[in-house]
């Protein structure tokens, strides 16, 4: 959520970040909602004063003996008045944090101009495409050819955009899980974290995804909502609380699974892994310093990056543009990994700075050291970023076709080997 105060003093930085993700202006909008509603506090307090006042007068000429009809009714009016305009303030606050909600984060004044993902800029590419003797094949083509991907039995058990995957793929899943996980921990200093994927409303407000993407998750009939990913969870582990200065950055990875209601555009990646309502992810959250949100984006991107570096698959990193980022974020960089049979770069990675913006939601802060010229130094929001250490999905996807042979079997990449048991190559049986 925005700082209500900036919008009250600098309406137009509002519009001009709203502006570069594409949307109408709203400040002025939303300036008037507030002053609505503090005119109707000003005026609640001002009757309150009046009823305390008339409360006195009630007792001075109650105890002189003087008669008080007129004061009781008049006191009876107040009364009235008052609830009336505590429902009216109620309201109008209710009104303007809705409204307050729906507003994305602002742009960083460094994040690329642009309205869609045909102006994101590619920073640079690593690795090197593979190239095959033979047409390569899409995922779903060679994981049934296996006989270890299923979505006819998957669309029996549950329905479309799922998948059940059996022996070496089934443990595939469980090993890059592990191998993300140990380099997330061992080599980027993250804690490993088990967290609830079903988790309550004010949980899921708190990192943006209610009010405004309801439509998009799944809901339990007990009131529970399913996470769509372990950001929601891990983001809120500090929600409400006062952090002390030198305990940040906090660091959590976690993998889950994730369920999303909407995956993706009608009609597009509607065949194999992509896009799919169910899917295991590694994720990566970092709470920080405000003054460190920065260089932490950048470190968090190279986590990310490192297992992309373990498995030699071949990506490259995007800087996505103001129309293109995700509603909580202020700047985000994409990986897109290799896929041999589209011939082109697809996401795998999404790691985003959200300034302080998931921790107004929350309020989540922490408290500055104290020095000789602030000895008592008030708090302050923590900043909050995101990222997928990876997609297990798409990671299996990515492994599949770059890793695939001409026989149809799929090649280890070394670095998994151990984790799969000394599995080097999955074949047919």
């Amino acid at each position: 959520m925005l700082d209500l105060k900036l919008i009250r003093t600098n309406p137009e930085i509002l519009d001009a970040s709203l502006k570069r993700r594409g949307k109408n202006p709203i400040a002025q909008q939303i300036v008037s909602m507030d002053e609505s509603y503090r005119a109707a506090l000003t005026e609640l307090q001002e009757l309150q004063t009046k009823r305390n006042q008339l409360a006195k007068s009630f007792g001075e000429a109650k105890r002189t003996g003087q008669d008080t009809t007129a004061l009781a009714a008049e006191a009876d009016q107040i009364k009235a008045a008052i609830a009336a305009l505590e429902s009216k303030s109620n309201d109008l606050n209710q009104v303007l944090l809705d409204e307050l909600s729906g507003i994305p984060n602002l742009v960083a004044d460094d994040t690329p101009e642009g309205l869609d993902e045909t102006t994101n800029i590619e920073l640079r590419r690593v690795g090197n495409t593979p190239s095959f003797d033979f047409e390569p094949k899409p995922h779903f083509d060679l994981g049934e050819a296996l006989g270890k991907m299923d979505f006819e039995v998957a669309a029996k058990l549950a329905g479309s955009r799922f998948v059940v995957l059996y022996s070496e793929l089934a443990r595939l899943e469980r090993a890059l899980a592990a191998f993300m996980i140990d380099i997330h921990t061992q080599k980027y200093g993250y804690q490993e974290v088990y967290t609830p994927i079903l988790v309550n409303e004010k949980t899921m407000y708190g990192t943006g995804q209610l009010p405004k993407f309801r439509d998009d998750q799944f809901q339990t009939t007990s009131g529970y909502w399913m996470i769509p990913t372990a950001e929601v969870a891990l983001t809120n582990l500090v929600a409400e609380t006062i952090q002390s200065e030198d305990q940040l950055p906090l660091r959590f990875t976690s993998y889950t699974p994730c369920f999303r209601e909407e995956a993706g555009s009608a009609g597009r990646d509607t065949r194999g892994m992509i896009r799919q309502h169910q899917f295991g992810k590694v994720e990566l959250v970092s709470i920080t310093h405000p003054s460190e949100s920065k260089t932490e984006h950048d470190r968090m991107t190279s986590a990310a990056e490192d297992v992309l570096q373990g498995l030699k698959l071949p990506y490259r990193v995007m800087a996505l543009c103001a129309g293109d980022m995700g509603f909580a974020a202020q700047k985000t960089y994409d990986l897109e990994v290799w896929l041999p049979s589209q011939n082109i770069y697809r996401e795998i990675s999404s790691c985003s700075n959200c300034g302080d913006f998931q921790a107004r939601r929350m309020n989540a802060r922490f408290r500055p050291q104290a020095s000789a010229d602030n000895p008592k130094p008030g708090t302050e929001f923590v900043h909050t970023l995101n990222g997928s250490g990876l997609a297990i999905g798409r990671t299996i996807v990515a492994i599949l076709e770059n890793y695939q042979r001409h026989d149809g079997s799929i090649a280890i990449p070394t670095a998994l080997i151990p984790y799969m048991g000394g599995v080097e190559v999955i074949a047919k049986k």
